[in-house]
């Protein structure tokens, strides 16, 4: 057994991770990185990057049929290639290089948690002079469906690991992962089934967007069966045979996509009493709530917060930032919407699905803004300006703002249609910025743009207001 010390070390190289380790080391910190699987993490590899690239030829083909005189067509072959193109096939040297020439300390092997400020790498021992990050990420939930356990089944992984499309294809959930891996599977050739317990797509967002996503699956001719829980499955020969009520469909390759959980069973979290297989808390410099001494961090889906990539690398800079300026003693600022803050957390967490339509939302929906005891009103608008209608023949779009009436701000904006996934940032800035809905009058949308759409949002909520 060895010994070494450095200032941070972070348990998980993904690029919450990796973040969270450049931000450490940009503050003058010496930092080790430790890996127990690929460099780049789920997401480069497993996630978002290549679910992203299935989908994206298919979505341009669509679009590009939405104009007269068009004619085109894709090679689903082509569109795994390119998948790889991006994946590497699961080669992270070159991300491996990155970490090297960011001044950083790669340790490749399972990290554990062994104590105060103490890591346990195989027979190695890692000991941190300032903080241990935790960024190990989130695994997918199995659901407790009788004969889960005797076929074999898809996660997110294999979904987007495949090398073709299955001749029949079951989808179990009606989340993200669900929505957007149905659509990419069944424009890549396969029948696609999908149940959904629940009686609507995309919970977290405004109805109006799991009820246009909806609608186009099914013109994808996806069996989209909603209310429709899966209570079965078994072998079929070398086909998986699913029991819905009272009826058996056999399916190729069944794709459960049950929701994920943080990855903190086998971080060693015991050692220092912290329950194994439950959420990190921190609060929102990073510090993991019930551990004395201000040196544990975490940040990304072990959190529980937020778990998208982008909002965990959101996290990872601020705590990396903040464990140079605690270690370096210089002012640390974690009042809301300070530089050591995640406050986004709770205001202002965009999101992207990108099915065809794309839906986006940032904030609170209507519901969440009334929960939380906020008087709020909504304006609700199809995307009709005529940027949307040179944009596609036929353009179905929709759009949401909730308001915050009494200090007259935007508190959450969801838009869906083709494209929109470009009118996010600017929502997420009047949000994150509270922008007061005057100022925001004078942010004026270039014609003929698919932004237009702000100008009739915000001429809707002044005339019903005079109303």
């Amino acid at each position: 057994m060895s010994e070494h010390e450095f200032d941070v070390v972070v348990i998980g190289a993904g690029p919450v991770g990796e973040n969270a380790a450049d931000y450490a080391h940009r503050g003058g910190l010496s930092v080790a990185l430790v890996e127990a699987e690929k460099v780049g993490g789920e997401c480069s590899y497993w996630a978002c990057i290549p679910s992203k690239a299935l989908l994206r030829t298919p979505s341009a083909v669509a679009a590009a049929r939405r104009l007269p005189g068009v004619t085109a067509d894709f090679d689903p072959k082509a569109v795994f290639a390119r998948r790889d193109s991006f994946t590497s096939r699961g080669d992270d040297s070159g991300q491996a290089e990155w970490v090297g020439s960011a001044g950083i300390t790669l340790v490749r092997g399972h990290g554990r948690l062994a104590g105060e400020k103490t890591v346990v790498v195989g027979d190695d021992v890692y000991r941190a002079r300032h903080a241990v990050v935790v960024a190990t990420g989130s695994a997918p939930v199995t659901p407790p469906i009788d004969g889960v356990d005797t076929v074999r089944t898809w996660g997110s992984r294999e979904a987007t690991a495949a090398d073709e499309a299955p001749r029949r294809l079951g989808v179990l959930g009606g989340g993200v992962v669900a929505c957007e891996m149905a659509q990419a599977y069944a424009r890549l050739g396969s029948q696609v089934t999908m149940l959904v317990r629940g009686k609507r797509l995309l919970t977290s967002a405004e109805a109006v967007a799991g009820e246009k996503v909806a609608e186009a699956l099914r013109a994808d001719g996806i069996d989209l069966r909603l209310g429709q829980g899966l209570d079965a499955v078994s072998k079929a020969g070398d086909a998986i045979a699913l029991t819905v009520g009272g009826e058996t469909i056999e399916v190729d390759e069944l794709l459960l996509a049950t929701g994920r959980r943080p990855r903190t069973a086998d971080v060693g979290a015991e050692s220092v009493g912290l329950e194994p297989g439950k959420p990190f808390a921190i609060d929102d410099s990073g510090l993991v709530q019930g551990v004395d001494g201000g040196w544990l961090y975490a940040t990304g889906d072990v959190t529980g917060r937020s778990p998208l990539t982008h909002m965990g690398k959101y996290q990872a800079r601020i705590a990396g930032a903040t464990i140079a300026a605690r270690a370096a003693g210089a002012p640390v600022d974690t009042g809301a919407w300070g530089e050591h803050a995640m406050t986004a957390d709770h205001h202002a967490v965009p999101q992207v699905v990108f099915t065809d339509p794309e839906v986006v939302h940032v904030g609170w929906t209507a519901e969440e803004a009334r929960e939380a005891g906020v008087d709020v009103r909504t304006v609700d608008l199809d995307i009709a300006v005529a940027g949307s209608s040179l944009h596609a023949d036929g353009y179905d779009g929709a759009a949401v703002l909730v308001v915050d009436t009494a200090r007259e701000v935007l508190v959450g904006a969801t838009f869906v249609g083709q494209d929109v996934s470009e009118l996010l940032h600017s929502a997420t800035v009047a949000i994150a910025g509270e922008v007061p809905l005057g100022r925001l009058w004078h942010a004026v949308p270039s014609f003929p743009t698919i932004s237009e759409v702000w100008l009739r949002l915000l001429e809707t909520y002044r005339s019903e207001l005079q109303a």
